[in-house]
């Protein structure tokens, strides 16, 4: 199970003993298409690897008919980092569009590889970086669209 996490960027840089460690004190949940591995508003203090299949991370807001898709995410990535980093409330809901595998990663968990591997965390603020670009990138295309 270890080597489920060997492709995902964040825990590339610690050990293979630190990615069994990961993967004992996580939990393997499985997500079937259509259900909801977390909820916008919701607490948060979990994170997902996605070991399999696919989900949709959506922002419901005030003054649109739908929520706004902001990704798509499949193997090797991770989802609900923010708001283990904040301790606030899920900033989107995320769907599994596939059965859908994950890790489950409690915020004492990841807290703890942080400070035992800090190139984690350069990893892991590059694919915040990342995603906030997107997320301008995506603010800068709709407001294109609405004149005003």
């Amino acid at each position: 199970m270890a080597r489920e996490l060997d492709g995902v960027a964040l825990f590339r840089t610690v050990s293979d003993e630190a990615r069994r460690a990961l993967v004992e004190r996580g939990q393997v949940r499985t997500f079937a298409a259509g259900e909801t591995l977390m909820r916008q508003g919701d607490p948060s203090d979990t994170m997902q690897v996605i070991l399999s299949g696919r989900v949709r991370v959506e922002r419901a807001g005030e003054g649109r008919e739908g929520p706004l898709v902001l990704a798509e995410l499949g193997p090797n990535e991770i989802v609900g980092e923010v708001g283990i980093l904040d301790g606030g409330a899920r900033t989107a809901t995320v769907t599994a569009l596939a059965p859908t595998r994950t890790l489950e990663l409690h915020r004492t968990v990841i807290a703890v590889v942080l400070i035992q591997y800090p190139a984690v965390a350069a990893d892991l603020l590059r694919t915040l970086s990342r995603r906030l670009r997107s997320a301008d990138e995506l603010a800068e295309h709709l407001s294109r669209e609405r004149p005003g």
